[in-house]
């Protein structure tokens, strides 16, 4: 995931530039969550900064003064922790944990809570996903409050270097949930999965070798009536996420609020 991670983080400016050049007013809300249900730090020396953590600690989080968010699986995620993570406090513009508008720098306040690392208990990106949507992180003083919006496209990106054994529930219920979200309206989201191609021919992944079973991620993506997936073994993901820009016009034209 180490390369996946710096192929999404080098993506991005293209993919919010094409957006900018298509919707000049378009008001973003972006959250990221990693998926990960165990929270601590292994290496306590990976501290970026002092003042958010005690190298010296005996505690598994290395002393970090966390918050309840920092911990429930589906929260935005604004102090990743870990082996090739940001190691700090990412101080967000609004004081929310997702990206607003006013954001003075978007292009690094997205790579401090992007850079997830690879580390934890292999992650639940669906799973996560579910849990991001939920009243229960989204209500009033909860920890995505505000995220979600009646008058705005939900655009979901998934990025798992397998196809996602671990999260519960089926890929039914994953798509359930997303719709439940935006009151039943299909045309209200669009989803982008990035995952392992091992399961189609020809992979980029595996070249030459015979296909794996389905991944559900895969399965995911085609139930969606807006879903869209693509390799994570491509050598840059900025051509998928430009191509899904021309996508949005015509779903963001098209959205009734529910």
């Amino acid at each position: 995931m180490a390369n996946a991670q710096q192929r999404l983080l080098a993506a991005y400016p293209e993919f919010i530039g094409a957006i900018e050049a298509e919707f000049a007013d378009f008001d973003r809300h972006i959250l990221v969550t990693d998926g990960d249900a165990v929270y601590q730090m292994g290496d306590c020396s990976l501290c970026a900064d002092p003042e958010d953590c005690d190298p010296g600690s005996m505690e598994k989080a290395c002393g970090i003064p966390l918050q309840a968010c920092d911990k429930k699986v589906g929260a935005g995620i604004v102090f990743p922790i870990g082996e090739k993570a940001t190691n700090r406090r990412c101080d967000l513009f609004g004081g929310r944990r997702y990206l607003i508008e006013g954001e003075p720098d978007p292009l690094a306040a997205f790579e401090c809570i992007a850079t997830v690392g690879i580390g934890g208990d292999g992650g639940r990106a669906a799973e996560a996903m579910v849990a991001a949507l939920t009243d229960d992180l989204n209500g009033y003083k909860r920890c995505n409050d505000g995220f979600l919006r009646d008058d705005a496209l939900l655009v979901v990106t998934l990025i798992k270097d397998n196809g996602d054994g671990d999260s519960q529930g089926e890929p039914e219920d994953w798509v359930e949930a997303l719709y439940a979200a935006k009151g039943g309206d299909k045309d209200a989201v669009l989803v982008l999965v990035i995952t392992s191609d091992s399961d189609i021919w020809p992979s980029l992944c595996f070249p030459g070798e015979p296909p794996d079973p389905t991944g559900r991620l895969r399965i995911f993506a085609d139930m969606v009536e807006h879903g869209y997936i693509g390799s994570i073994c491509a050598p840059s993901y900025g051509p998928f996420f430009t191509d899904v820009v021309s996508k949005v016009r015509p779903l963001c034209d098209a959205l009734i609020p529910q």
